[in-house]
């Protein structure tokens, strides 16, 4: 459960009458009926009381979340083997693990048979969207640098996927997505060029089927410019991309504080 202060109040909490304004949460263990250390206070209505709904303890501490989950979400040689590389490579740089489980989630929830990736790189993202695909299912990665096909191809198969599992397609994805068919896969995860980001929505959203999903990383790009006119082009590109999945009546997005922020969106129709 995730609380915040203020304007940051959950939907949840307003919808029940907690006024944004007095609205700080703690959070308690329950079966030990102690507050978490280090959390704020719940107020309801402006009359302090604690919050005690949470079955087990609500880990707030940052020093103890990132133990946590590098615990949780350990890599294999595989996956540092790719990550590795990417770092000897340069140029590349691999999702978080915690991106990469979330991919792996979401190809698994859909029962995912044909993915496309834009922007191979190294082959991390590959390895984790592949251990979401059913079996038998064909994952489709497009770059424009052949040494990140020639490495990822070595860290899929180090990660036990015969060839036929994956297609490496070399090339600009603007140029390669119009040669793949309407309508034929399930999932589209975007990493590549920044300001061509809503582009490949475009492309991605021809693609996809009804229910399928398209996903970006790094979609909360640092924005060191409070003015919009300067404006780096590729926070330009991530904000517009934000601001056409949230307009489009016929996606369903989430924007996951992730990584670099994972941003993605349901089709709901053909």
């Amino acid at each position: 459960m995730t609380t915040s202060r203020s304007a940051g109040v959950p939907r949840s909490l307003a919808a029940g009458g907690i006024s944004p304004a007095c609205a700080d949460l703690q959070l308690v263990n329950v079966r030990a009926a102690r507050p978490v250390p280090g959390s704020p206070q719940l107020t309801l209505g402006c009359r302090p009381r604690k919050l005690t709904t949470v079955p087990e303890v609500a880990i707030t501490s940052a020093d103890a979340t990132p133990a946590i989950l590098s615990e949780f979400l350990s890599e294999d040689e595989p996956l540092l083997s790719a990550r590795r590389n990417a770092e000897h490579a340069g140029g590349a740089v691999p999702v978080a693990p915690i991106t990469g489980a979330a991919l792996r989630f979401l190809a698994a929830a859909i029962g995912a048979r044909s993915v496309v990736e834009i922007g191979t790189g190294c082959g991390t993202s590959g390895i984790w969207l592949l251990r979401g695909m059913r079996a038998g299912s064909v994952f489709t990665s497009v770059d424009v640098e052949p040494a990140h096909h020639r490495l990822a191809r070595a860290a899929f198969t180090a990660a036990g996927f015969p060839a036929g599992r994956y297609r490496l397609i070399s090339g600009r994805a603007l140029e390669v997505l119009p040669r793949l068919a309407d309508g034929a896969y399930d999932l589209v995860f975007c990493d590549a060029d920044k300001r061509e980001y809503p582009e490949y929505l475009a492309g991605a959203l021809r693609l996809l089927r009804p229910g399928g999903i398209v996903a970006f990383d790094n979609a909360i790009w640092p924005d060191d410019s409070a003015n919009p006119a300067h404006r780096d082009p590729d926070t330009a590109a991530i904000g517009q991309l934000r601001q056409q999945i949230s307009a489009d009546e016929d996606l369903i997005p989430l924007l996951l504080p992730i990584g670099g922020g994972l941003l993605a969106a349901v089709k709901r129709s053909g």
